[in-house]
């Protein structure tokens, strides 16, 4: 991996190579181990090494940007060479501003040594328990355990220089029937392999697959749902766009007033909804920067239901006479894929209470207890409706109780209108979606939930 004297030495030398007045580097390397696994063995173990440098550069507001993936002396100058050349047939940029300057960047503390290093012999135990549990139970298990290491560093003319590295890991795991007839499945993301619950998991997917045998059918309509904290955080994550200030006050996000004006500083949600991001949160830090390459902070969005900031990036605070937020990013709630330049996307809490999932499903007289989503869309960007599908357990509830099996569903529901039926939420936890997003989300019971047709899969 690259060091941090060996990242700068790159990028002064990759500066070096134009004449434009303005250069800016964005320099990331990812070192992957992981380890899949699937009908009760283990069929790929991988490790992988990438690296990437994007070269921007601008000259009288035109700019030329080229990515590489070798480093060597002729790769580089031709590079940039092309970038120059992407630069010159450009049109100029109305929106430019002038590049950022040195700064001076917190420290996050999303390293983990271990985790960093660890290869099969720590990971393989893992997939061992898992395992022997699911054929202790005549049943078939599949999943991933990974982790990963990253550096990302940014240079620039104007004197910028940031480096920083993190490392993350994950096991998931579905465990079905051996004819294939019912699904449960379990995940945990972990700032420490060491911390992964291997066994915890399986116990989790085995006793879901056992109960979702033979699901029935209910009618499309609105349900009352209980989310599991990784059906919550499948959705919840994809809101955070609606934060942005420009799209808010050009007319285009859930914020907006009619007319003009935004939702800013009013209650629209219920009392117990915080939402915020805090990349020096222990349970979920995240890049030193954000993507316009500024010093990340703590920021709230969402404080006890109240609208309490909206997302300015360098150009619309610049228009609009106000401050950059620290919590802004590249990508601003996109879907899937985080913002560009190591950005804040990767602290976002929602605080739970101290309620636990059982208690959440003791206070139903009649729902549906979902454990996931997947296969998201986006379906309007203004009211930020998606729609997906249910996967790996739902179950009906009765008074209060667990009952049947049900089939899945495909929903079609909005982050913003699930937040705002929500009626309770319970303890919160550091979750991921099938489709990668990252963050601490509880579990929560939300009404009127649109469920529009019926899926045959399991």
């Amino acid at each position: 991996m690259i060091t941090q004297e060996e990242a700068k030495k790159l990028t002064a030398k990759v500066l070096g190579l134009t004449t434009f007045p303005e250069c800016h580097l964005t320099l990331t390397s990812s070192e992957q181990a992981y380890t899949r696994f699937a009908n009760n063995g283990i069929t790929t173990a991988s490790f992988n090494l990438r690296h990437n440098l994007t070269i921007a550069v601008t000259r009288e507001g035109r700019t030329g940007v080229m990515a590489v993936n070798d480093f060597d002396d002729a790769s580089l100058k031709a590079a940039m060479l092309q970038a120059e050349e992407l630069a010159k047939i450009a049109p100029p940029n109305p929106e430019r501003l002038p590049p950022v300057g040195p700064q001076e960047f917190p420290k996050t503390f999303d390293l983990d040594e271990a985790t960093a290093t660890a290869r099969a012999p720590q990971m393989i135990p893992h997939v061992k328990t898992i395992i022997d549990a699911a054929m202790a139970a005549k049943m078939v298990a599949a999943g991933l355990i990974e982790r990963s290491l990253r550096v990302s560093a940014i240079a620039n003319k104007a004197g910028l220089f940031g480096y920083h590295r993190s490392s993350d890991s994950q096991l998931t795991t579905t465990i079905r029937m051996p004819d294939g007839s019912s699904s449960g499945w379990a995940g945990q993301p972990s700032m420490k392999l060491t911390s992964l619950d291997s066994k915890g998991l399986a116990a989790t997917a085995i006793e879901k697959c056992k109960r979702w045998k033979n699901p029935i059918r209910l009618d499309p309509g609105k349900y009352t749902v209980v989310l599991e904290p990784t059906a919550t955080g499948d959705l919840v994550r994809l809101m955070t766009g609606g934060f942005s200030a420009r799209a808010t006050d050009e007319g285009r996000t859930f914020l907006s007033k009619r007319g003009g004006g935004s939702l800013l500083g009013e209650k629209y949600f219920p009392e117990f909804v915080t939402l915020r991001m805090d990349p020096f949160d222990p349970r979920q830090p995240s890049s030193p920067w954000t993507s316009d390459f500024l010093p990340t902070d703590k920021i709230t969005w969402i404080d006890k239901g109240v609208i309490a900031n909206l997302a300015y990036d360098r150009y619309w605070a610049n228009k609009t006479g106000k401050k950059a937020t620290p919590g802004a990013f590249g990508g601003f709630g996109g879907g899937r894929g985080g913002g560009g330049g190591g950005g804040a996307a990767g602290s976002l809490i929602m605080e739970g209470s101290n309620d636990s999932l059982d208690d959440l499903i003791k206070g139903v007289e009649r729902g549906l207890l979902i454990t996931h989503l997947w296969y998201i869309r986006g379906v309007n960007p203004q009211t930020l409706q998606q729609t997906g599908l249910t996967r790996d357990g739902v179950f009906l509830i009765e008074n209060g109780k667990i009952t049947t099996p049900v089939m899945n569903m495909r929903f079609l529901e909005s982050p913003v209108r699930l937040l705002r039926n929500a009626k309770r939420i319970g303890t919160a936890m550091r979750v991921r979606g099938l489709e990668g997003g990252i963050m601490i989300a509880p579990s929560m019971v939300a009404t009127d939930f649109p469920m529009p047709s019926i899926s045959d899969a399991v």
